[in-house]
């Protein structure tokens, strides 16, 4: 069960952060509490798992990459670790996460690639194909962003 403090912090940070300097600080003064206090409101949610992620969303058209592709790739299952830490390391890469595969779909490995178009792309996926050594793979660009909202549990 929750406590109206922490209904009202996670309503606080559903939503977009401040740009600025200290976004937690401005936060914490509009809920008028101490930014230490929703420091360690937020710090106790996660270690209950009641958050379970906190992270930003990148608006990837707005901030100039044209081209978006979703890389998914065939690897040992013995790899996925090592392999997975060397796509997550490419700075091109936004996500990079593990899926089952099925009979149809043999893919167990996806990257999200970002860059200037799709050649790029294309040349991106080839580089970290070389580099980590796994030549199978698709490449499937984004064609229309659908969505792009984060949940909304409790209202302001």
């Amino acid at each position: 069960m929750l406590n109206e403090l922490e209904k009202k912090v996670i309503a606080a940070v559903q939503g977009d952060l401040p740009i600025c300097r200290r976004p937690y600080s401005k936060i914490a003064s509009k809920l008028d509490i101490p930014e230490t206090l929703l420091l360690k409101t937020l710090e106790r949610l996660c270690q209950k798992g009641v958050i379970r992620r906190f992270g930003a969303t990148l608006r990837h058209q707005k901030s100039g990459f044209k081209a978006n592709a979703m890389v998914a790739w065939k690897v040992e299952e013995e790899r996925v670790q090592q392999v997975g830490k060397i796509f997550a390391a490419c700075r091109e890469v936004s996500h990079c996460y593990r899926r089952n595969p099925t009979p149809e779909w043999p893919y167990n490995l996806y990257t999200m690639v970002h860059a200037v178009d799709a050649a790029a792309c294309k040349s991106i996926a080839g580089r970290m194909a070389a580099e980590a050594d796994v030549m199978q793979y698709e490449i499937l660009f984004s064609v229309k962003e659908l969505k792009k909202t984060s949940m909304a549990y409790f209202s302001e």
